[in-house]
This record gives C-alpha cells, structure tokens and sequence, in this order.
C-alpha cells in the first residue's frame, strides 16, 4: 500500500515535505507521531493522529509512537494563547501507560512482524541532559531568528498575546527537535508525522537532523479536523469524545459519530476507519439514495466504536439506543451497566425514595403520586393505566395496585417509569 496515496484519496494530507513519498516508496522507514500525557486518556481529537500511524503500518513501515513525559512537563505553545499547567512525573507516568493501553487496541506493539510499532518517552533520553549541555548541544545549531520566525512563536509574542511567552514554551521546539534527532539516531527514523499546528515544530527537527547530524529527514501534517460549520471537532456540551469508556460510555461515543451530518460523515468515514475507497463510495451512494436511514452515519458509528471499545460495547450502545425508541425490553434495561443506563436516560427528572420503601413494597400508585410527583392525581394515573399508557421498566402496567419491591429495581438502585410513549422519569433509591 503506497501511504501518501492511502492519505491522499482520504483528505488525510495538508502539508507534505518534497521527497517524502519517494522515500516511503524506496525504503520501509520508522515514523512517529507525539502524544501529550496531560490526561490519562486520548480524545477522539487525537484520533486523526492515531488513524496516521494505522495506514504508516499498514503500509509495511514501522510506527513509533512517542508519549512527551518531557515536553508534557513544558508545554506545546502551538494553537494555545496562554501558558498551561504543568504535570508532576508521577502523574505524567501514570498517564503514559493509560495511553498505552489504548494504543494497543490500534497498533500491533507485540507481534514478531518487522514493522511492530514500538512507544518510546522522551523523558527517557532528555532527563539525563543538563542545562549547559543541551544549550551546547542542541541550542548552537538553531539561530533564535529561525525560532522567532515560527507561527506559534510569532502570535504569543505579538500584538495577540497579553500573557507574552516563558523561555520553557519558547524552548519547546528545540525539545521536540532533540527528540526527532534521537530517534533518528536510534531507531532509524526518517519521518515526523503531526497535525498541521504542528508543521513548525516538524520542520525544526528536520534542521536540526541536517546540520548536527548530516542527515535527512522528512515531514508530513494532516489537516486539523473540524465540522461542517466550522466549530471545533470531537467537542459536545459535556466536553470531550475520550476514548476512555470511564470518561465517555461506549454509548454516548457511538451516539456522538451517529448524530454527526452528512457531509461530515462523509469526509470522517474516509479518515477515522480503514475502509476501502470502493467499499466508502458504495456505502455514500447508498447513503444518498434514502438519507433519512442514515446508513452512513450508522455504518461510520459502527467502525469507530468497534475500533475504541469492542463489537460487544457496539452492540450494547445499539441495543440502549434502540430504548429511546420504543424498542427496548426489560431484559435489555438489566443488561445495562449504571453509566449506560444513566447516559441514556441523561436529562429525565429523577425522584428519590428510600430504601424502606421498597423493602416492605409499595403500590403503583403510592410510588408515583404520594412517594414521588410523577402524577399530580391517582384519577389521572389509573386513566393512563387504563388507556395501555404506563409502563415500569418498560413492562406495561395494567392494574394500579400492582405492588413494586426491590426486585424490580436496575441496577439494585433504580425504577424507569415510562408515561406514554415519550415520557420518562427515573425513581432512584437512597
């Protein structure tokens, strides 16, 4: 598999070093893509990157991905406005092996192929420098006014920052230079892959490769993804798309790639799956000919989620989001996990009851118009009742002293009480 074409065809390039393809035609090479360990976790934001190394490996040559234990004690001035916070090491190694874990579920780390991807820590090899020596070493080979030219330098020292820069940001490209210059030496490395954000950081290591080392190396950016409207990708209301299931339940993951539009459903499946190019345009000329099925979304959902979690986790978040939908039975509500459960039912009024209550047992009715407000009156509960309208855990009542104890409760914890086919209410005990 040629990889620049892989990339090409996918919308996968945005700025790409003269002779980069030649030399992943002529040779397998070692790549690297770096990872902030700022959280203990990836985002789907990351997942561009991620999908970078994918296709590298794919395409025979090896991937290497590098955590910044380092540079994740600096800081990336790229795309920021202000300083951030920095992470102790202790938090920092913790985070790095979480996001190894991850990894591995795209990346072949253990197998005996040539091309096994390998994860390296920069923290490794810049903890043994000194101050002086690595001013001496490093600093000498790029002038101030080859840093001072870089777009991320440029904004935090001009007329848009009120903060200004700290001497450890305005460090940062020689830092991630160094790293590139290391793995060139070790492992063979020709290539620095990143986001386009990234491009000056790349193009410094390249530099820094030619005058210390003699030697050449190559660089390649992918385009920063956003929407159709131009906001911010991988972002809803809550916060970040992670691709922990702790952060992000695999339901409301798959429910985030289901409920993304058209056009970007289009241009995602190209980028955030391994779908071939004639398997894509079939299922885009699908898509268009009944749109209101959403089989592209589905289809993109699908992949995704399998990828980051599992085809169980998939199946499961199709399962809770058929509930929603009139389709959902008791036994799929106890098959749920809590934070599943809540995820789907995120924004229903919640009433609390104690325990007591369900211990001795208690009636329809008493539940939902004396214990809770669920209805203002019994007359109007036994109207719905009659009417085929209530339903508690999605099982239809059909007498309103049916008496509710503690094996009806979810998750040892809750009650789902449904009004028509619309309205829910969750009775919580405490």
């Amino acid at each position: 598999m040629n990889f620049v074409e892989e990339l090409r065809w996918r919308g996968m390039i945005h700025d790409i070093m003269p002779g980069t393809e030649e030399l992943l035609k002529k040779e397998k090479t070692s790549g690297y893509i770096g990872f902030d360990p700022t959280a203990d976790s990836l985002h789907i934001g990351h997942m561009v990157q991620v999908m970078l190394l994918v296709h590298f490996q794919r395409s025979g040559h090896t991937p290497i991905a590098l955590v910044g234990g380092a540079t994740g004690m600096i800081g990336d001035p790229s795309g920021k406005s202000e300083e951030r916070n920095l992470l102790d090491e202790v938090s920092l190694r913790k985070n790095q092996e979480a996001i190894k874990k991850q990894l591995s579920r795209f990346l072949d780390f253990e197998s005996g192929n040539k091309n096994r991807a390998l994860m390296v820590n920069n923290y490794d090899w810049m903890k043994n420098y000194s101050f002086l020596g690595f001013i001496r070493d490093i600093g000498k080979h790029i002038t101030v006014n080859y840093m001072m030219s870089k777009d991320s330098v440029k904004k935090r020292i001009g007329s848009e920052s009120k903060e200004g820069m700290s001497f450890t940001e305005f460090s940062y490209q020689l830092v991630q230079g160094t790293d590139f210059l290391h793995l060139f030496n070790n492992f063979n490395c020709r290539l620095q892959m990143g986001g386009s954000d990234q491009w000056g950081n790349i193009v410094t290591g390249t530099e820094l490769i030619r005058r210390k080392a003699g030697g050449e190396a190559f660089a390649l950016t992918c385009p920063l993804i956003t929407k159709s409207d131009g906001t911010k990708f991988g972002k809803t209301e809550s916060g970040n798309v992670w691709l922990d299931p702790e952060k992000t339940t695999p339901y409301q993951f798959y429910q985030f790639w289901l409920n993304v539009s058209d056009d970007d459903a289009a241009k995602y499946i190209k980028i955030f799956t391994v779908l071939g190019q004639k398997e894509i345009d079939n299922i885009i000329s699908e898509h268009n000919i009944a749109p209101h099925e959403r089989i592209l979304q589905k289809r993109l959902a699908e992949e995704v989620t399998v990828m980051v979690h599992s085809r169980s986790d998939y199946e499961g978040a199709v399962e809770a989001s058929q509930i929603l939908f009139g389709k959902g039975t008791t036994g799929s509500l106890k098959k749920m996990n809590e934070s599943t459960f809540l995820s789907v039912f995120e924004g229903v009024p919640v009433f609390d009851v104690k325990i007591d209550i369900f211990k001795s047992g208690a009636t329809i009715t008493d539940l939902c118009t004396e214990h809770t407000q669920i209805f203002a009156s019994k007359g109007e509960l036994r109207r719905l009742i009659l009417g085929g309208g209530l339903s508690i855990n999605k099982e239809k009542i059909d007498n309103p002293e049916t008496v509710v104890n503690n094996d009806f409760l979810l998750n040892k914890k809750y009650l789902l009480v449904q009004k028509g086919k619309k309205n829910y209410f969750l009775i919580r005990v405490s």
